[in-house]
């Protein structure tokens, strides 16, 4: 039988790393692209008797800071005995030599991920607020957790963050971008201009929502691990709450390529999401307006970059043909954030 060929992945360098690192392995690899993910390439590995998650960056592409998963795996494993469910980390390999990039190892978990609308339909309407209330309820206890006590104080840098969020998609989108939006400019130079000042700081995901969850197979009110941590780092919570409420946005189907279970009109508003948080929290969300239009322009970006990764031939599986048209919508929903409109 002739083996299947994964893009970015070598079994027999990777049998050889796991078992030099300490890791039992009982027998030959095989792999498995797990789908969803539009960004680092994520395989399932099993030797038969155990279960991992492999990720690594893009054969091509976007800039290698937007794919690190020595940084996810950091944080993964700073977070093992926090109130934060995450996946046990395994290994973590930043020699290029193994394998061509840096890759993550950690334990499959077992449960289920709601990622299209046709999952998310297949809820009732209590388990659908279970589930919006505990996903609320996890990244309120990240922002909560103490990250120099769980040794991530040297994690970011804080101070500043929103400034060079907005600097550093600003310079995302020039590398990215398949022809030019007056619109995205006038968004960046309108954010650039009204950068408000930060909350405490936070751990911070970077891509909160319900398919970067794994739920219970018993309880979807239940996360048992929160994944995909490469844009992790220390700033502002407030732009992780804004992200998970943009995710809300319908354009986000085009991104992923498929009618998504976040932006079923079946879960709450924006501001409702919002107001949950802030409950959760205690905390006084202001600027909010700044916030939403952040997270309009991130999106932006990060549509553009699937888009430009779709036309190289970079991108591995189906479904990123399409994420370039929702570039707009994203620009003109920030837009209008920043002239009061929240819904």
């Amino acid at each position: 039988m002739t083996a299947v060929r994964h893009e970015g992945l070598d079994l027999p360098a990777l049998q050889r790393f796991l078992q030099s690192s300490g890791v039992a392995v009982d027998g030959e690899l095989r792999a498995e692209l797990i789908s969803g993910g539009k960004s680092n390439l994520t395989y399932g590995i099993s030797d038969g008797s155990s279960d991992w998650v492999l990720r690594r960056p893009p054969t091509a592409g976007l800039t290698p800071s937007a794919h690190d998963v020595a940084r996810e795996y950091r944080v993964a494993h700073a977070l093992q005995n926090s109130a934060v469910p995450v996946a046990r980390t395994v290994a973590l390999c930043e020699d290029d030599a193994v394998m061509g990039a840096p890759f993550s190892v950690v334990e499959r978990v077992d449960g289920q991920v709601i990622r299209s609308k046709d999952d998310l339909d297949a809820l009732t309407d209590a388990e659908i607020v279970s589930c919006t209330a505990e996903l609320v309820r996890v990244i309120a206890e990240l922002h909560n957790v103490d990250y120099r006590a769980v040794g991530l104080g040297e994690f970011g840098r804080p101070d500043g963050y929103v400034t060079r969020q907005v600097k550093l998609w600003a310079g995302q989108w020039g590398l990215v971008k398949t022809r030019d939006l007056p619109d995205l400019d006038r968004l960046h130079a309108a954010l650039a201009d009204s950068i408000p000042e930060s909350p405490a700081p936070s751990i911070v995901h970077g891509d909160y929502r319900i398919d970067n969850t794994i739920l219970s197979r018993d309880d979807v009110g239940k996360v048992v691990a929160v994944v995909d941590w490469e844009m992790a780092t220390l700033g502002d919570p407030f732009t992780d709450l804004a992200l998970m409420c943009v995710y809300r946005n319908p354009a986000l189907d085009l991104v992923l390529g498929m009618p998504a279970a976040w932006t079923s009109p079946r879960l709450p508003s924006t501001d409702d999401l919002a107001q949950m948080y802030a409950v959760a929290t205690g905390r006084d969300i202001a600027h909010w307006d700044f916030y939403l239009a952040l997270a309009n322009f991130k999106l932006a970006v990060i549509a553009e970059g699937i888009n430009h990764r779709w036309r190289v031939g970079a991108t591995v599986g189906d479904g990123f043909d399409k994420a370039g048209e929702s570039v707009p919508a994203f620009v003109a929903a920030g837009l209008a954030a920043l002239k009061g409109r929240t819904s």
